[in-house]
């Protein structure tokens, strides 16, 4: 492996350890971050970590202190429903513009396909660990799809930089219904949105995309809701940096 190569390798390492730090609770919102000591933690040199712990910045994770260092961020309910909001925003923009603009055939095939996965999915009474984290593969999917229907590279890049906000994903909060009883049905709900919004695409109907896409991302709302005022005997990764509301 080359030098260079070799040092991304243990950047993605240190990474993707921090991230399961963060969000796992181990490194407590407002706890600071020391390239050194996180260096000496982790097992890792200083480069790869100073490299990590820009990118974990980049994703909203960490904020750089004015003394040097990091902290690890806490985010208010209403940053993150504002976060929600606004990727429904520039959904409902990108579903009306590939309504408006037709979306490429083959991009509509492959996320028809998408949600035919998904129907398996649903066909079962119950859906497992296994299951569900399908779900959130082909969730996940279809929504970058629709982002690429639009025909936008500018509309897709400023919907990436949403969906790549902490919490802010289609299927940030999707895991808080495993342990619902009204698991299944919500997704059931869900699925039926994406139907009409690519039949709403399919048929040019660039209004009545846009206003699914938006009532889609309410979905999300009720679920940041229930992950943070509901009883969950296993809470979201990283709930604990969300201050709840009084």
């Amino acid at each position: 492996m080359e030098p260079n190569e070799a040092g991304s390798s243990q950047a993605v390492k240190a990474q993707l350890r921090l991230r399961e730090m963060v969000l796992a609770g181990e490194l407590p919102g407002g706890t600071r971050l020391a390239e050194v000591a996180i260096s000496e933690q982790l097992g890792i040199s200083r480069t790869p970590v100073r490299s990590a712990l820009m990118r974990l910045e980049q994703e909203g994770l960490l904020e750089s202190l004015p003394n040097g260092g990091y902290a690890v961020r806490t985010f208010s309910e209403g940053d993150v429903a504002d976060a929600i909001e606004l990727r429904g925003t520039l959904e409902g923009l990108s579903a009306r513009l590939a309504a408006e603009r037709g979306a490429a055939p083959v991009v509509l095939r492959e996320a028809r396909a998408c949600l035919r996965r998904i129907d398996e999915l649903l066909q079962q009474p119950a859906l497992d660990d296994a299951a569900f984290s399908r779900y959130v593969e082909f969730n996940g999917r279809f929504h970058r799809l629709l982002a690429e229907m639009a025909g936008s590279a500018l509309v897709a890049q400023q919907l990436e930089r949403v969906v790549n906000l902490p919490f802010a994903s289609p299927s940030a909060f999707v895991v808080v219904q495993a342990n619902s009883p009204a698991a299944r049905d919500m997704l059931v709900i869900a699925q039926d949105q994406h139907e009409q919004v690519l039949d709403a695409i399919e048929n040019r109907e660039g209004a009545r995309a846009e206003a699914l896409m938006r009532e889609h991302s309410r979905l999300a709302q009720r679920n940041l809701r229930e992950a943070l005022h509901g009883a969950h005997d296993h809470p979201l990764p990283g709930v604990q940096l969300i201050r709840r509301r009084a």
